[in-house]
């Protein structure tokens, strides 16, 4: 998945079904909506690079690419890093585990702050690597800033109180540590990786997850 516009289209579709699985397993508890929706706009946001694909392999206009890359490129960059320790943060529960999303919320929001700069100053363009694509935003020190990228949105799944979250988030910071090793240039456009595992790991926690017990409220009991 992700080497080529078919790896892009058919994973995004399968990670989409994910997601529609997931929302189906929210039963009744509101605080997941969110959380549960988020593998459908990750599989979209993978799908959104297949126009990028094929723009630069001359199929569709600029009309078409160039705001698929930038679509591509705002999600995976600003949005993500912000968000996936906002959602984690309110999936769990109140107290000191939910405090321990803090950090890593804090360096999402300064990573999506220098890569929107970076953006927004530097003219991104994407070029075809081999069997990934090549994006350039002109950032300084990117080997830095991609750490902190890893730490922002792997980081909540490792501090999860959820064993299913913890487990498949040691899986996706080994899988996206190798990634970063074989191929730097491609990490954006192989970051499908990141939203496949990401996205199992929902969808099944989801399943099997209990619903949270609120103490704060009375308990009414039947006299019946």
């Amino acid at each position: 998945m992700c080497f080529s516009p078919t790896g892009d289209l058919v994973g995004g579709s399968v990670v989409v079904a994910i997601g529609i699985d997931a929302c189906l397993h929210v039963r009744g508890r509101p605080e997941y909506i969110a959380i549960a929706a988020l593998p459908v706009v990750l599989g979209l946001h993978q799908i959104d690079e297949t126009f990028v694909w094929w723009w630069l392999q001359g199929h569709v206009s600029s009309a078409w690419g160039h705001p698929a890359m930038w679509i591509y490129l705002v999600f995976a960059l600003v949005v993500l890093p912000t968000l996936v320790p906002a959602m984690f943060f309110f999936v769990e529960p109140p107290g000191l585990r939910r405090m321990r999303i803090v950090p890593f919320a804090v360096v999402g929001a300064a990573v999506s702050a220098v890569l929107l700069e970076a953006m927004l100053v530097g003219h991104p363009s994407v070029h075809l690597g081999t069997y990934h694509l090549v994006y350039s935003i002109g950032l300084h020190h990117g080997i830095a800033i991609i750490g902190f990228y890893i730490v922002s949105t792997c980081g909540p799944l490792l501090v999860s109180g959820f064993r299913a979250v913890v487990w498949f988030g040691v899986a996706n910071l080994a899988a996206v540590i190798v990634l970063v090793l074989l191929c730097a240039s491609g990490f954006t456009s192989l970051w499908c990786f990141y939203a496949a595992l990401l996205s199992g790991a929902i969808a099944l926690h989801l399943r099997y997850a209990k619903p949270q017990v609120d103490r704060t409220r009375p308990v009414i009991r039947s006299s019946l």
